[in-house]
């Protein structure tokens, strides 16, 4: 329970300054917004990525489902809570999965290391 702790508390940091910088300074969403974005994507990321697809598969393919649940979870959650334009949410999902993916990369390796997940199996990269 102390690692998935650790864990969570990891991801949430990365994932709230990536969101910051990327819809908050650039796209001017609120503060609140973006807490609410990094808590659903947190908590839905990590149990569905990070705990059940990445033991299961590899790195790329855990990577590549973040990429896509990120993409989602702020174009949804960017129509709800903001009044741009479709355009312009589409555009801040996709540069926030972008870089998301790449902190989820590493984050990855750091789940495999710790032995968190369910059966998991040492694929890191592929």
């Amino acid at each position: 329970m102390k690692k998935h702790a650790k864990a969570l508390a990891i991801k949430g940091v990365m994932t709230l300054i990536v969101l910051y910088l990327v819809l908050g300074l650039s796209y001017g969403m609120s503060f609140g917004n973006v807490l609410l974005v990094t808590l659903v994507l947190g908590l839905v990321s990590y149990g569905l990525g990070d705990l059940y697809i990445l033991p299961k598969s590899s790195n790329v393919t855990a990577t590549l489902a973040d990429f896509g649940m990120v993409f989602l979870i702020i174009w949804l959650l960017g129509m709800a809570v903001t009044d741009l334009s479709l355009g312009t949410i589409s555009q801040q999902a996709l540069i926030s999965a972008l870089v998301m993916a790449a902190g989820e990369f590493i984050f990855h390796i750091y789940i495999l290391k710790k032995g968190l997940g369910l059966k998991r199996r040492y694929r890191t990269i592929f």
